[in-house]
């Protein structure tokens, strides 16, 4: 996903710092320009909920900043602490957190009657934003009616319908179950490309981060370990975590009769049914590497070069070059026998049932 709505607007600039105990301390920049998604990225526990709460507005500052168009909203050395109902920030929480006695068109207008807007135009307001998200004929239910995608919908309109300088979304598709996910990740995009402002989507779902953001910041233990395109974090990973992270190719392409197109390349899947765009995803131990043509003439083959070879502990990743570019994984004692040099002409090899395929 890429720019978006362009907006006046100077973004977000960060430095949180935050103590909790001698365990823990948060230490992060970051800076979300108008207009672009930045991804934070990480495992439970590195301090993605504590970057939340602190732009927010929900947990102070022990040392740093945050500035919001050029408005400070947080500096413990100045003595600034705007409160969370004054920050202009649409917030996007994992469970939606809908008011469940309030019906849908009372949520959507909540924001909007809290800054005292008069009644008949915030409810025209939030009319108006769930007809253009498809739910004006549910604006009387209430939330424990609505599926897990309709209440996602109703909690992004809720936070856009005040017009907020920044959109920050905690785990936005965590609470769907699989197929919904998929549905909605689009959708989800839409709704950030019409935002003009910067937006920052907290996750720990990689294939999440590199379809929804323009950049990831990767967060462990509290700090940033790597900031880059999902192109830079998928093919050069910088600790063994994100090599992990980074795990699977995905690979864009058009599927039909069991056969998913990219450019050129064709990919043989195990699904003959699905069709259309698609998401293909191969593990990087997935794909089998020879320095001669493999016996069987398996679907899947073709030759590449060797582009880049990474060293972690007792794995190696290879970087390989088009016709479609890849990342395996061999170990150590492969890469002397088959004696892969950065240059080396290889075979890649990978069966159909080792690529899933997802609807984009």
């Amino acid at each position: 996903m890429v720019g978006g709505a362009v907006s006046h607007s100077t973004g977000l600039d960060a430095h949180l710092v935050v103590s909790r105990g001698e365990e823990f301390t948060l230490d992060v920049s970051l800076s979300i320009p108008a207009g672009h998604t930045v991804a934070l990225l990480g495992p439970n526990g590195a301090g993605k909920s504590t970057v939340v709460a602190t732009i927010a507005g929900l947990l102070p500052l022990d040392e740093g900043h945050i500035t919001l168009d050029g408005r400070t909203l947080d500096d413990p050395a100045d003595d600034v602490l705007i409160p969370a109902e004054d920050r202009s920030i649409g917030v996007v929480f994992q469970d939606y957190v809908l008011f469940p006695h309030m019906t849908v068109v009372e949520n959507v207008e909540f924001g909007l009657r809290s800054r005292k807007v008069p009644r008949r135009s915030a409810h025209e307001q939030a009319m108006s934003w769930l007809e253009r998200i498809g739910l004006g004929d549910l604006a009387d239910r209430k939330p424990n009616d609505l599926s897990g995608g309709q209440a996602q919908r109703v909690a992004v309109a809720r936070a856009l319908i005040v017009e907020p300088d920044l959109l920050l979304l905690d785990e936005p598709l965590a609470a769907l179950d699989a197929t919904t996910r998929v549905d909605l990740r689009r959708t989800l995009a839409d709704h950030l490309d019409q935002f003009a402002g910067p937006r920052m989507v907290i996750t720990h779902d990689p294939t999440e981060a590199f379809l929804l953001a323009d950049e990831i910041h990767v967060i462990e233990d509290g700090v940033i370990t790597q900031v880059g395109t999902p192109d830079d974090i998928r093919l050069r990973p910088r600790t063994p975590y994100i090599a992990d992270l980074a795990g699977s190719n995905l690979v864009l392409g058009t599927a039909s009769s069991g056969i998913v197109t990219n450019g050129t390349q064709q990919l043989h899947i195990a699904d003959t049914h699905i069709s259309g765009p698609v998401l293909a995803a191969i593990h990087p131990r997935a794909i089998i590497i020879d320095r001669r043509r493999p016996d069987g003439s398996p679907r899947n083959t073709w030759e590449a070069t060797v582009t880049r070879i990474e060293h972690y502990g007792d794995r190696v990743r290879l970087q390989t070059g088009d016709p479609l570019p890849l990342t395996a994984e061999i170990t150590p004692d492969a890469l002397n026998d088959l004696q892969i040099v950065e240059g080396s002409v290889v075979w890649i090899s990978i069966k159909a049932t080792e690529i899933s395929v997802e609807k984009d």
